[in-house]
């Protein structure tokens, strides 16, 4: 297996949560990225899989939290107290091993990519 398969995403009410799912190609460092309606692709967290480091961005905001079971290739994002601004598709990446330059939220950083879990939120 190659491609991410993201899993988890739905409706929910402004204050829920959910969690995200991605069973995922072996890889150095897992990333959940999200694209919001009109707006480009962003990166949500990231985890480096050898030694759990995570990386977040703004927008997490301390509610969400990427989790991974090695045994089972594995990569979650919990998210909680989720507002209408968090609805998007989100999207499972795996990065290739290499390093092209770029923070973990940047997109070109990711080799392999899922086609996407759409998460609503409303108000």
């Amino acid at each position: 297996q190659v491609q991410p398969v993201e899993s988890g995403g739905g409706s929910v009410q402004a204050g829920g949560s959910l969690r995200l799912s991605c069973a995922a190609p072996y890889s150095n460092r897992l990333a959940w990225f999200r694209q919001r309606p009109g707006k480009e692709r962003e990166g949500v967290a990231a985890i480096s899989t050898a030694g759990g480091r995570t990386y977040y961005a703004a927008s997490a905001g301390g509610r969400f939290t990427i989790s991974q079971d090695k045994r089972k290739n594995m990569v979650y994002l919990h998210m909680n107290s989720l507002q209408p601004e968090d609805t998007a598709m989100y999207y499972c990446a795996a990065s290739d091993g290499k390093t092209y330059g770029g923070s973990w939220a940047a997109s070109y950083e990711y080799a392999y990519w899922g086609q996407g879990t759409q998460v609503t939120v409303s108000s």
